[in-house]
């Protein structure tokens, strides 16, 4: 069994060419500037990678690059296999057995809210078809079905190989359940609330900060433990950079998650990602990538130096 998995991870965004199709050899720039930035490792196909828009050949490829690129670099990584297709997604993870990964991510079927016994099927089926590989499961704001932190802990007692989950956290008394009932299970956290979470329990970060600087919020992971007043100033500046850029533009432009996420990234400027999502969806403008550059370099200077 891989280590438990913690700390920031980053996640590896599509960079799109002049056609709209996935750059395969501008993704595999990225991740190298991602194995250069001192992560914990990176993970494929989740939303700011816009897994919910890939062909299964996009899939395949991009994660067979993914893989190759990581293990020459010794670049632990986990491996995005969600589909709101529960059938597709077991597919692709029993394709996945044995690459290396230490965790493939999942999401619950998502076309209909899961009944509990079909929560605990689907789970117990991707074990399966992973035969011994760690699962963490995503379970976003978003998702048809909100799984409390009792909900969790039913889960992970009758699947061994649920080993973490991605959530949203809570208040102190959310992370009180968590620290009482979800034992060893890895518990992952936003990236503006890390700081906050790890004082609390929380174990890490599939980290929407990455998006914008990874090597900054690695740093700012180990500022966690050195300095954690800073820390959590950093974490305060960077929810204010929130509330006065990204939030706004996602109201009054209607951008999704994925897009403000390839946003940031290429407002931090440090591979080549640009802000085009994948068909149909909408990215930001030249415009709102300036501006949103400009407000961090006001606001986060520490996190977006080299």
């Amino acid at each position: 069994m891989p280590p438990r998995p913690e700390g920031i991870w980053g996640a590896v965004l599509l960079p799109l060419d002049r056609a709209g199709a996935i750059d395969m050899g501008a993704l595999a720039e990225v991740v190298e500037r991602l194995a250069d930035a001192g992560l914990a490792g990176v993970y494929t196909n989740g939303t700011a990678a816009e897994f919910f828009n890939q062909t299964e050949a996009e899939f395949d490829a991009v994660t067979a690059l993914v893989i190759e690129r990581a293990r020459a670099r010794a670049l632990p990584f986990q491996i995005g296999v969600s589909c709101t297709n529960p059938r597709v997604a077991r597919a692709r993870l029993a394709r996945l057995r044995g690459c290396g990964a230490t965790a493939a991510q999942v999401i619950l079927p998502d076309w209909w809210p899961p009944a509990r016994d079909e929560q605990l099927r689907f789970l117990a089926g991707m074990a399966e078809a992973g035969q011994g590989m760690p699962l963490v499961l995503y379970n976003p704001p978003h998702a048809k079905c909100r799984l409390e932190v009792e909900d969790i802990a039913a889960l992970a007692a009758e699947v061994p190989a649920l080993v973490g989950v991605k959530v949203a956290g809570g208040d102190a008394g959310w992370f009180a359940r968590r620290r009482a009932l979800l034992g060893a299970l890895s518990v992952f956290v936003a990236g503006h609330r890390v700081a906050t979470g790890r004082f609390l329990g929380a174990d890490g970060a599939y980290s929407n900060v990455a998006c914008l600087a990874p090597a900054g919020a690695a740093r700012h992971w180990r500022q966690i433990e050195t300095d954690p007043e800073a820390a959590l100033d950093l974490e305060r500046r960077f929810a204010r950079f929130l509330s006065e850029t990204l939030v706004p533009l996602a109201k009054t432009h209607a951008l999704s998650d994925a897009a403000l996420d390839k946003l940031m990234a290429a407002a931090g400027g440090w591979g080549p990602v640009g802000p085009a999502l994948l068909w149909p969806h909408n990215g930001a403008t030249p415009e709102m990538v300036a501006a949103v550059r400009a407000r961090a370099e006001a606001l986060l200077p520490d996190l977006l130096a080299q």
